[in-house]
């Protein structure tokens, strides 16, 4: 069972698409941006989607209109903390977690000056959104792979928010708060499988690539690590630290 992986398949609308290809990328859009949440007919954004059918608006168009929507509002905005709130909009939009408390507090002073609107168009205007997405792709979480403006510290954070696909984003409460507020590191905790089964019990197979150094020689090659519950978070910062990057973390049988 697959906890992390990177080389997602982006989801992307292309010219010509069929309506099937349409639905994939507007299922996909609810998944990511609502974060894993069940989106009943009632709820969907019929309007929106139109729209998009029609070409009126991108994919990004789309994203917008969704984490604009009071269904967005309802389920991240008026149940949740600031900090919480600002977390699951670098998750829904960016596809990453918050590197450092600067990003937090900048986003805090944009909402509160500026408004909710505001703040949900500073992600998708950005020019990391547009470097990784562009118009027509749809957001996912990017884990470790090369992103613009991402430092490695942010894997762990992105892990931490990361829950499996078994999670939804309903739980209201803060999870980097005291990480990011402190500039410590973020422990990584297992993501929820379905299973049932106690993690400090479970192995996970670590999939990593050398180091920049060693790709800039011809030398690239991957390296497996079969490490325990508690050992995960030590070797993949060892991984992190040497140049590496991490590809996957998936569970052993």
């Amino acid at each position: 069972m697959a906890l992390w992986v990177t080389n997602v398949v982006p989801v992307e609308l292309r010219p010509n698409a069929t309506e099937d290809d349409l639905q994939t990328v507007i299922r996909a859009v609810y998944k990511q941006v609502l974060g894993n949440q069940h989106v009943m007919e009632t709820q969907r954004l019929i309007s929106a989607e139109s729209l998009l059918r029609d070409g009126d608006i991108t994919v990004r168009g789309f994203v917008r209109a969704v984490a604009q929507s009071e269904l967005y509002r309802s389920l991240f905005f008026e149940t949740s903390s600031a900090y919480r709130f600002i977390e699951l909009n670098f998750k829904h939009l960016l596809g990453r977690a918050p590197q450092e408390q600067a990003e937090i507090a900048t986003h805090v002073v944009l909402y509160n000056e500026h408004g909710y609107v505001a703040e949900i168009n500073s992600y998708i205007d950005s020019d990391e959104y547009l470097a990784n997405f562009g118009e027509d792709r749809v957001p996912y979480v990017c884990g470790n792979q090369t992103q613009v403006g991402v430092k490695n510290v942010g894997f762990n954070r992105t892990f931490a928010l990361v829950r499996g696909n078994s999670a939804s984003d309903s739980n209201n409460q803060a999870r980097l708060i005291s990480d990011i507020g402190s500039n410590l590191p973020t422990k990584i905790t297992t993501p929820q499988s379905g299973t049932g089964r106690s993690s400090t019990n479970k192995r996970f197979r670590i999939t990593a690539s050398t180091s920049k150094s060693s790709a800039s020689l011809g030398r690239v090659s991957k390296q497996e690590y079969v490490v325990s519950y508690s050992q995960m978070t030590q070797r993949i910062q060892s991984i992190l630290k040497t140049g590496g990057k991490i590809l996957s973390v998936t569970e052993t049988n």
